[in-house]
């Protein structure tokens, strides 16, 4: 079975990476942690992150390499949270520019929006490359693309797993697809640096029609895939000359990401992913 998570410890987000680079792709580390509920943990999520960079760069690999950050795990739903948040996010900028390595935020439920996104611009300020991620599902999110897709920008698009009400988001797959593309037109039609992080075939073979339409060159945008989903897709890819990155995930909040996963795969249950991660090798789940 595939390997959906790398692992629990730094050191099996920088064994996995090692595996991407050495396959052509770049990477992304994503560290999977509750929201933090203090100040004390929105330190141990900046303190893991930097323990990766350093062994990244130990390796030759976190020039290119990405981090992505879950703002609410760095503090954004505290007390004064949007402060605790930039803090720590500047920590996590001016540590990967030293490395040539750069920050990209996630995007999570539609309560946290705006925020991520003056979070964002105010780190954009004293690091121009920092990314942040939209999600399709959002009514808001093609005029959101319009307003980001800026010379020097870094945008991921998604489709969005959260589920949100009516009101404010598209329910229906086609329409959450067609969402998709309406903001990868903007998003190729911008200047900046956009990043598809999508596994459905249907939806990359369109964003490559649309980069060509666009004349965008290969590099000027990138795919995303995670760890372990369509290893068939990322390869075709590869092979097509495109730029791929794979967003690997690690941490000790596993089980929730696994089993959106295997909800995926309908011929895998989740007892069994959990009963293979339990009984696993060192390195990870295979």
């Amino acid at each position: 079975m595939s390997t959906y998570v790398a692992g629990e410890q730094e050191s099996d987000a920088v064994t996995a990476a090692a595996e991407v680079a050495e396959r052509g792709m770049r990477i992304c580390v994503d560290r999977l942690v509750r929201d933090a509920d203090d100040k004390l943990a929105a330190d141990a999520t900046v303190a893991s992150y930097l323990d990766v960079l350093r062994a990244l760069e130990a390796r030759g690999l976190a020039a290119g390499a990405d981090l992505s950050v879950r703002p609410t795990a760095i503090g954004l739903g505290l007390a004064d949270g949007t402060q605790i948040a930039l803090d720590r996010a500047h920590a996590l900028g001016d540590r990967a520019a030293a490395v040539g390595a750069t920050v990209t935020f996630d995007m999570q439920d539609h309560h946290t929006v705006d925020d991520t996104l003056a979070l964002f611009h105010a780190l954009r300020d004293d690091h121009p490359d920092t990314g942040v991620a939209v999600q399709a599902r959002l009514y808001r999110t093609e005029s959101d693309c319009r307003d980001l897709a800026g010379a020097g920008s870094r945008v991921r698009l998604c489709k969005g797993a959260y589920e949100e009400p009516s009101s404010i988001a598209f329910q229906r797959p086609d329409e959450v697809d067609r969402s998709f593309v309406r903001c990868t037109k903007v998003l190729l039609a911008g200047e900046g640096h956009p990043m598809f992080a999508t596994h459905d075939t249907r939806l990359t073979e369109i964003t490559g029609s649309l980069a060509a339409r666009f004349r965008r060159e290969q590099g000027s945008f990138e795919f995303q895939i995670a760890y372990g989903v369509r290893p068939d897709e990322q390869a075709r890819l590869l092979r097509a000359g495109e730029t791929v990155r794979v967003w690997i995930p690690y941490g000790p909040d596993w089980t929730g990401y696994v089993a959106q996963r295997v909800a995926g795969r309908p011929t895998r249950t989740l007892g069994s992913t959990l009963r293979r991660w339990r009984d696993r090798p060192a390195g990870g789940l295979t």
